[in-house]
């Protein structure tokens, strides 16, 4: 049985909210590149050096680094998660519950990144598992506040 045939059993609803759940899910790869791309260029330009001593002077600039990048990824995906992702408004509305639920993914992720680099793993390796389990969170964060 081919995806289509599948797809196509589906009643509307189903196939939008699938569609919904596709078309996030490009989104949110684009936006993550974008974030984990504007991350991984400013931590190159680390100011403070990498030793044990004043480790936690070692958590601010991937921190920094990492706000810079949620910064501008936040930008591209409200955008991109309007008109393309919900193909709802993009009005004040909207905007402040987008703003909402990213304050609350962004703090999320804050507190995840540091407790991987507090585990020891590296600046570079660290975001992964943070977005794994940040990104389903912000999806129903978003959602709900894009749909009401």
């Amino acid at each position: 049985m081919q995806t289509k045939d599948i797809i196509n059993r589906l009643d509307v609803d189903k196939r939008q909210k699938l569609g919904e759940i596709v078309r996030f899910g490009i989104v949110g790869v684009a936006a993550t590149v974008v974030q984990y791309v504007v991350y991984w260029i400013l931590i190159q330009f680390n100011p403070t050096p990498n030793t044990q001593e004043g480790a936690s002077d070692n958590h601010l600039w991937p921190t920094i680094a990492m706000t810079l990048g949620y910064a501008i990824s936040f930008v591209f995906n409200f955008y991109a998660s309007t008109h393309f992702t919900f193909r709802v408004e993009a009005n004040v509305k909207h905007g402040v519950g987008f703003a909402f639920s990213h304050l609350v993914n962004y703090l999320l992720q804050m507190v995840v990144l540091n407790f991987f680099l507090w585990l020891g793993l590296s600046k570079t390796i660290a975001p992964l598992p943070m977005f794994c389990i940040c990104v389903p969170v912000n999806f129903l964060l978003v959602r709900f506040f894009l749909k009401r």
